[in-house]
């Protein structure tokens, strides 16, 4: 299917996930699984059990952007259209890779949670994801080395 056919939402979330996954260095099937696994678009707000609010493409948790106040972001900011989010979650999840323990997946899971138990169930499906994006992705992008 080419990417024009695809509805307005996510042909975003394809060209900003790739676009970030290049500029912060981290697989762009594993960007890609993260997006499809948030399911989010652009000024969601999705209420938590806990009272906090994931929002936005990439579903920030509104806890994690009080964090990230100081140097200027808002619920706002991530909230809406353009690759914005893409980009700060790009950042978040390198910051996972480089800093956290456990495998790659794990890592990148922590993105959602670093409850063992939860971060395990995404970790799972983020992996199914991944692999069906890497497929794509080469599917798209063969390069001829010849």
């Amino acid at each position: 299917m080419p990417l024009s056919d695809l509805p307005i939402h996510h042909q975003e979330r394809i060209v900003c996930a790739i676009t970030a996954a290049i500029n912060y260095q981290i697989p762009a099937n594993i960007l890609l699984a993260v997006a499809e696994k948030e399911g989010g678009k652009p000024h969601q707000w999705v209420r938590n059990a806990n009272g906090t609010y994931d929002v936005g493409a990439m579903q920030f948790n509104t806890n994690y952007l009080r964090d990230l106040g100081k140097y200027g972001i808002t619920t706002e900011d991530v909230s809406m259209p353009g690759c914005y989010a893409y980009d700060l979650a790009a950042w978040r999840i390198r910051q996972h890779i480089q800093k956290d323990q456990g495998d790659i997946w794990t890592k990148v899971a922590n993105y959602h949670s670093r409850t063992p138990k939860y971060n395990a169930i995404y970790r799972t499906d983020l992996m199914v994801k991944a692999a069906k994006w890497a497929d794509w992705l080469e599917d798209r992008f063969r390069v001829n080395v010849r």
